[in-house]
């Protein structure tokens, strides 16, 4: 018997990733709120959020294996670049990472929601910016709009042209579900990819 599979988020680049593992899944919206706690680490955060996320939505799937996930791009001096909602934070966010290494800590939980168990993990994806200047940074914003990404960009999309060189053991983590270790979380939830 098949188990109901349901990613905890409204993200499309998060949908679109899951779908090509090919297994029939539901989306819903987790409603959590994701300000960080005073002194809380990055990687604690994205690992938190992530199974807070699955866990916000079980009760509504009390039978499915739930697909938690939350990301965060931090800067060499521990800055945090979330979401940034609009064009001003967004050139902000990238005059900042310009020139400069930015790891992706992507936080991923399978819950099963049956028993309340829980597989967590934080995984990283390092990007190197190129030197932006501010007309090229004005440009991609124009372009992408990327405003609903963790450090204003779209790697899947022309925000490639802003990277030097990428670092990771899973290029989906850098879009924001990891899924090399989903299908490890999913295999020791007893379902088979492919």
């Amino acid at each position: 018997m098949s188990r109901r599979i349901v990613l905890a988020s409204t993200s499309p680049y998060r949908r679109e990733l899951l779908a090509r593992l090919g297994l029939p899944f539901a989306t819903a919206a987790p409603g959590v709120d994701e300000t960080p706690r005073a002194g809380e680490a990055p990687a604690a955060l994205v690992a938190r959020l992530a199974e807070a996320k699955a866990r916000a939505v079980a009760p509504a799937f009390p039978d499915a294996l739930v697909i938690g996930s939350d990301q965060v791009a931090v800067l060499e001096d521990g800055t945090l670049l979330t979401k940034p909602g609009g064009h001003e934070r967004a050139r902000a966010q990238l005059a900042a990472a310009s020139g400069r290494t930015v790891t992706f800590l992507t936080g991923l939980c399978l819950l099963d929601a049956a028993t309340g168990a829980a597989q967590t993990d934080v995984v990283p994806f390092r990007v190197r910016f190129r030197t932006l200047d501010p007309e090229r940074i004005e440009r991609y914003l124009a372009r992408e709009r990327p405003y609903d990404c963790a450090g204003s960009f779209r790697s899947e999309g022309l925000g490639i042209a802003l990277f030097r060189a990428m670092e990771g053991e899973d290029p989906t983590a850098l879009v924001g579900l990891p899924l090399i270790r989903l299908v490890d979380f999913l295999a020791a939830a007893g379902v088979a990819v492919p």
